[in-house]
Order: C-alpha cells, then structure tokens, then sequence
C-alpha cells in the first residue's frame, strides 16, 4: 500500500496535520509494521489535495506558521474503502540487523554484541510501546492487529533471550567465509 492511501487511512480515524499523521507511523498504531517519513507524507497529502480526496484548514498559531489540519472528505473515504478492496501483497520481511547477525563471523565480538543487543532492546522497547497503548474502545481489528505486534515483539525478545549463546557463546562450528579473490 503507498503512503498516499495510507494517510487517507490514518484520517479515517480523524482529521490531523501531517506531523500528526507521522506521529502514527513513529509511537502510534503504525508504528510497529508500517514506516513512512515526513518526505513522503507531505508529498502524498498534495497529491491528495490535488484530487480533493482531502480537505485543508489553517489554524493560526503563536509564533509559529499555521498549522494545516487535514480532513477526510466523502470521497477520500470511498477511495480508502475501495483500496481495502485489493487483495494486499504478501508482507516482506526486510532487516539490515538480519544482515549483520548473518555474517556475524566477521563482526568483532563486540560488534557482534552491540548489534545483538540494541536489535533484542528494540524488541522488547516495541513490545513496552504496544503494551501501553489504550484498549479503550478500539475496534476489533486494530486490538487484533496490536496482539499481533506484541505476539511478533515478544516471541522475537524471547528467542534472542533464549538462542544468544548459539550467536554470542563462542564455540561456534561454523567456519569463516573466505575473503574474496582480488
């Protein structure tokens, strides 16, 4: 799904200014399997405008430029609705940590553990993230889609808890990969 269909998603569930809308993809219900940054939210929420799928309005602030609220109009919610309506693409799994836990042979120990540890501290950070989040009236899916995080966050913490000494305990039987040919 782009981020332009995404945003008409995110308004779905209220009008918000684009910092706002990005504030969903960092700490709120997004945040743990979607990204999208401010350089491609401002952009979609033009083209948006441009096809009046949203509406604007300024709200003056002190000492600051105004704030632009975004609303969802009829015709953004139809054309969200009917993206939901496309089977979706299978997910892909995609992790630069994975890279560097692959090739762990040719980390120093220390960046090896470095590595390690911020990727299991991110986990159980993410699962924290989720487990404090409001349950107060949400719908059944976003509550679903939230076990799902913390199942996902919590399983991983687990494993790494569980597995560190096959990557960080020495003793491996696996052997260096040679060092390419120059």
């Amino acid at each position: 799904m782009d981020v332009k269909t995404l945003c008409l998603g995110v308004l779905t569930l209220g009008d918000a200014s684009g910092y706002e809308i990005r504030k969903q993809f960092e700490e709120g219900p997004f945040a743990h399997f979607f990204e999208a940054s401010y350089g491609s939210i401002y952009p979609a929420l033009g083209r948006l405008l441009d096809e009046e799928l949203v509406s604007v309005a300024e709200h003056a602030q002190d000492g600051k430029p105004d704030k632009k609220v975004y609303s969802l109009t009829a015709a953004g919610r139809k054309t969200f609705v009917d993206a939901l309506t496309v089977e979706p693409a299978p997910d892909k799994f995609r992790s630069e940590v994975l890279v560097y836990l692959f090739f762990a042979e040719l980390l120093t120990p220390n960046q090896l553990e470095t590595v390690f540890e911020r990727y299991l501290a991110h986990f159980k950070d993410m699962a924290c993230v989720l487990d404090g989040l409001n349950k107060g009236g949400a719908p059944n899916g976003r509550l679903f889609v939230r076990g799902m995080g913390q199942a996902f966050y919590k399983g991983m913490a687990a494993y790494m808890d569980a597995h560190r000494h096959e990557l960080l305990g020495g003793g491996s039987s696996a052997k260096p990969v040679p060092e390419a040919a120059e």
